[in-house]
Order: C-alpha cells, then structure tokens, then sequence
C-alpha cells in the first residue's frame, strides 16, 4: 500500500518492508525468510516497476525477521547495495553469536532460527550515525541491537525507526524489553529520537503513526524511567 507519495509498505511481509519509489528503489527491511518474493511482487505488480532497479537495501538491524528476504532480492537485483548499522554487521556475517533470549518466545525464536535460515551475507556498506544514503539521514539508535538504525527522510517529514518503537494504531510502546539487548541504552536512542521533526513514524512492526508523530514520542518518553 502507498502510505504517502512515494513511499510503500509491501503488504503480507512480517516485519514491515518498506519500498522508497524515486529515480530508483530502496527497500527498508525485508522480512522473515520467503519475504522477498512478495516484495519483488509487489515491485512488478503494483509498482511496474523491474526489480532491477532496486539500488540500495538498507537494514535497520539483523533480526531473522528484517533480513530474510535479502538473497532472493540480491538474486533479482544483484547491483542492489547492501546497507546496516557498522555494529551489526557481525551478526549477519557470522562472526558474532547471535543472542540467546529467555523465556518460551526466545527459544520459539531459536527454532524458527533454525528452520528458517536467512544464509549470512556480507554487507556492501557499514553506516554510522549521519552518514547520508539515497537521500535519507542515518541516525545511530543502538539498544534493541548494538548496530541498530533510524532512518530521517527529511523531503517527506518520515522517520523509520526499526524495532525501538511500535505504534498499534492507538497506543506507541518501545521495543519488546525480551528481544531488546541493551534496554537502558534503547531508552536513551528514544531520547535522541525525541529531539527530532518529523511528521510520519514507520515502525518494524505495526501501523503507521501521524500526523504530529515526533509530538506522540516525545510525550512517549517522558513516561520513560529516568536514568
């Protein structure tokens, strides 16, 4: 669906895969394993657009459920570049461990995991807080992951926050304190993301929040606990 001019949320994809539709294409996330295949769907369908024009793929952070999809759009796209959050990287070239979460979800995690294997791949670009990429601003939020991102897209007033925040359509909320690495540190990327104008929030999971929706995390986080 075209949430605003320009930009898509590619429907039926678990997280929320978002297409940025300007001289070429960005893909924003890419879903659980199997994914990619609706957003190359999606691309030819409903945009009529080729896949071939994807030109960059830009990853909020290395869950299973964001980076599935990236080999079968790597396949349809292969000058398609590759871009995540430096810290991340390890994650998803295997050089890192990936966390162990508690409880009945991490261990259902563990075994999705393992039956629904992305592949490691390599990153083509590692960004850092500010770096620019296909006219969006990058903006360091680590805490859900150590490499985790915002994206600011400042010709639109839209902020794609990954997994920090979920917006059910009523209520805004933080990333799930179990599938968060570093809860103190998400909490003080809120804070940064606070200062920020912007007027449509994009979330990995959940509906889009606007208008005024810098305004809504803002008074989001002063429910936050201090410190």
């Amino acid at each position: 669906m075209e949430i605003i001019p320009g930009i898509h949320q590619v429907d039926g994809v678990n997280g929320n895969s978002y297409l940025l539709v300007r001289d070429g294409l960005t893909v924003i996330d890419t879903g659980i394993p199997g994914s990619g295949k609706k957003i190359l769907a999606y691309i030819r369908e409903q945009l009529h657009r080729d896949p071939q024009e994807i030109r960059t793929i830009i990853i909020t952070h290395f869950h299973l459920d964001h980076i599935g999809g990236i080999a079968a759009i790597r396949t349809a796209a292969p000058d398609a570049n590759v871009s995540m959050g430096d810290a991340d990287a390890g994650y998803v070239t295997g050089t890192l461990a990936l966390p162990v979460h508690p409880g009945f979800r991490g261990l259902l995690l563990r075994i999705v995991s393992l039956v629904m294997k992305p592949g490691a791949f390599t990153p083509d670009r590692l960004l850092k807080d500010r770096d620019r990429i296909d006219g969006l601003t990058c903006i360091a939020i680590p805490g859900h992951t150590p490499g985790s991102i915002g994206l600011l897209d400042d010709a639109t007033g839209t902020f794609f926050a990954g997994d920090i925040l979920r917006y059910d359509g009523k209520t805004l909320t933080e990333g799930p304190a179990q599938f968060t690495m570093d809860l103190s540190r998400q909490r003080e990327s809120l804070r940064t993301i606070s200062g920020i104008d912007f007027d449509l929030l994009l979330t990995g999971h959940g509906l889009p929040l606007r208008p005024g929706a810098s305004k809504a995390v803002q008074e989001f986080v002063k429910t936050l606990p201090s410190g």
